[in-house]
């Protein structure tokens, strides 16, 4: 039996929310770089475009819609999820807030570089802590599951929808776009084993059973 409670929990929690808070911090990264944002931040630089709301929190309004969208398919959100939804994007906005653009290509290189690797080790340390996808990856697998089609599809389609959406709204596609796309599913596999909390199995005597705890 897989369980949440243990002596891991103070680590888990503090890994989620210092994964959330870096996850918008990488998402600021890479959106001052000026290369071209991740698929769901083209869309949410579109939209800024056209409401007087600030990025995080136009991502947050933009996460709660997805939420919903997990209704029909069935999808049940953990306590990471609802973090990841309410935090994400407050902590681009102070991202922002400290992050100056790239002026030239060198700095926009390094912006989109620190971004990517942040934004990849963020998602290791929150999806390791074991508390829940966030809605975006939540919705991806929930259609995996009920459409029966690879996930590799369904991301593809999700993506590719959300970025065309994005750029006829006026969000930046560039070449970081692509890049990110390409690098940044090997790059959260690596740090998703560094920082995954390992279950802790143990036998239980009388039964004989075992059972698995966080």
């Amino acid at each position: 039996m897989i369980t949440a409670r243990g002596r891991r929990i103070p680590r888990r929690i503090i890994q989620l929310l210092v994964g959330v808070f870096l996850y918008g911090i990488g998402i600021a990264f890479l959106v001052r770089s000026a290369l071209g944002a991740a698929p769901w931040d083209v869309l949410t630089q579109g939209i800024t475009r056209h409401v007087p709301l600030s990025f995080g929190v136009v991502t947050t309004i933009v996460s709660g819609i997805v939420l919903l969208l997990w209704i029909p398919i069935r999808q049940r959100p953990g306590a990471g999820t609802v973090v990841n939804a309410l935090l994400v994007g407050p902590s681009a906005d102070v991202g922002f807030l400290v992050i100056p653009m790239g002026e030239h290509l060198w700095q926009q290189v390094l912006l989109f570089a620190i971004g990517l690797i942040v934004l990849a080790a963020a998602t290791g340390l929150y999806i390791g802590a074991h508390f829940g996808p966030g809605p975006r990856d939540g919705l991806m697998t929930g259609l995996h599951v009920r459409l029966g089609r690879p996930i590799w599809l369904v991301r593809t389609c999700l993506e590719v929808t959300v970025v065309l959406i994005g750029w006829a709204l006026g969000g930046i596609v560039g070449i970081g776009t692509v890049l990110f796309a390409v690098l940044v599913g090997p790059l959260c596999q690596f740090f998703l084993r560094v920082f995954a909390v390992p279950l802790e199995r143990r036998t239980t005597p009388s039964t004989g059973t075992v059972s698995v705890q966080g």
